[in-house]
């Protein structure tokens, strides 16, 4: 019997300067918190990170680091302990896996940075634009580490995002000036702002421009590589290395293009992933669908961290817009229309809806809205049960068997 031959993986030559980039930040967060030679702030990922820079805070993102507890596998042993805290065992994997690290003293960062414990905020910012969870998950830190604590309101579910929105969440962000001035012991300078902004904006629409080279067939990116090149958008935007290094990747991606060289070997379907990653199998994952051909291409979750609309002439008028324009936010109807779009920019052969068990903010599959597209759209689609930190939720055989099933579905549809 002849042995069967997986295709390689096909690393990312750019990886490298990422990881020197990403270790630099991690290693200055925590000489601050170590040493007090920067004041701290705790940011939602989606929050106004730009003004927390300018008035020279270090930027500490729970989710970025909630990702990295369930890439690292750790989330399914810490979330019992949040648990015994009082926390469901059904609310965002997040919230609980960060929560149980918090309490246990155990975190990724030791293995990967030699960093012995998560960086003590002096200030918490949340922007509910995400969802609540946020919010609760901020105010356990504030009770337990006695440090203040502020909050923007977003607009929830918008179909079409108005001036009173936009103004309403702009005045919310510069009323947190005067109190970040005081804990920063740093002036607000608008100049400063300004610069940052403009670097946020180039960044993440170079971070569009590396997804949008996936519209290329065969795509020379996956939804699974893009999981891990999306660091720099979220935790360094607003800096000249964020630009460089998407600047960077995105010659690299163009190069393959060129040379016709795919993500995976012998592209033959083209799949949209809707929903938040399975972290503690993004490598299992990825195998399993470029084992039969399938590259899944494109994904709302990385196109979260394009902020077009950030405007140095109008700093918070504009940082107000991108972060309510983001999809987790929006109606369900806006929820649909820029589906299809993706469905048709990428040429998409089939859709897989990722229903998270503990992020149903995220999870677009429970009200219908799947099979909606599907009839609008002819292109078929699959659910697939699961969590982005639990793993306890997750069926590698199930998902395996009904991800094989989905691809004879998409060949007799060929």
């Amino acid at each position: 019997m002849s042995e069967i031959i997986k295709p390689k993986r096909k690393i990312i030559k750019s990886s490298s300067v990422m990881n020197e980039y990403m270790t630099d930040y991690f290693l200055d967060l925590d000489e601050s918190a170590r040493t007090g030679k920067k004041k701290v702030a705790w940011c939602t990922s989606v929050g106004p990170a730009e003004l927390l820079h300018s008035l020279g805070f270090a930027v500490h993102y729970p989710e970025n680091h909630g990702a990295m507890l369930g890439a690292s596998r750790m989330a399914t042993d810490l979330i019992p302990i949040a648990t015994k805290e009082g926390y469901s065992p059904d609310i965002c994997s997040y919230l609980t896996s960060d929560i149980g690290s918090y309490i246990s003293g155990n975190t990724p960062l030791t293995r990967a940075f030699g960093i012995k414990q998560i960086p003590k905020p002096d200030v918490l910012i949340f922007d509910t634009n995400q969802c609540r969870d946020v919010q609760d998950w901020m105010e356990w830190y504030a009770r337990r580490l006695n440090v203040p604590i502020f909050g923007i309101y977003a607009a929830k579910y918008p179909d079409v995002i108005s001036d009173t929105h936009i103004k309403h969440l702009a005045v919310q962000t510069e009323e947190l000036i005067e109190p970040l001035e005081k804990i920063s012991g740093n002036k607000f300078d608008i100049d400063k702002l300004r610069e940052i902004l403009k670097l946020s904006r180039e960044c993440t629409e170079l971070w569009g421009q590396v997804l949008d080279t996936a519209k290329a067939i065969p795509s020379p990116l996956t939804f699974f590589d893009g999981t891990i090149q999306m660091g720099p958008a979220v935790v360094l935007r607003g800096t000249q290395r964020a630009v460089d290094y998407y600047q960077l990747l995105l010659n690299e991606l163009n190069q393959r293009i060129a040379d016709g060289v795919g993500a995976i070997e012998n592209e033959k379907y083209r799949l949209y992933w809707d929903g938040m990653p399975i972290w503690g199998r993004l490598r299992a994952n990825s195998e399993l669908f470029s084992n039969l051909n399938a590259s899944v291409i494109a994904s709302t979750y990385c196109n979260s961290w394009i902020f077009s609309s950030f405007d140095e002439k109008d700093p918070f008028y504009s940082m107000a817009k991108a972060y309510l324009e983001i999809f987790i936010v929006r109606s369900e109807e806006s929820k649909v229309k820029y589906i299809e779009n993706m469905i048709e920019r990428f040429k998409i052969d089939g859709v897989l809806y990722h229903d998270s068990k503990t992020c149903p903010a995220n999870s677009n599959c429970r009200y219908g809205m799947n099979k909606r597209i599907e009839k609008t759209t002819g292109i078929p689609s699959l659910v697939i049960n699961g969590d982005l930190n639990d793993m306890r939720c997750v069926s590698d055989e199930q998902m395996k068997t009904n991800v094989e099933a989905f691809i004879e579905q998409l060949e007799e549809n060929k």
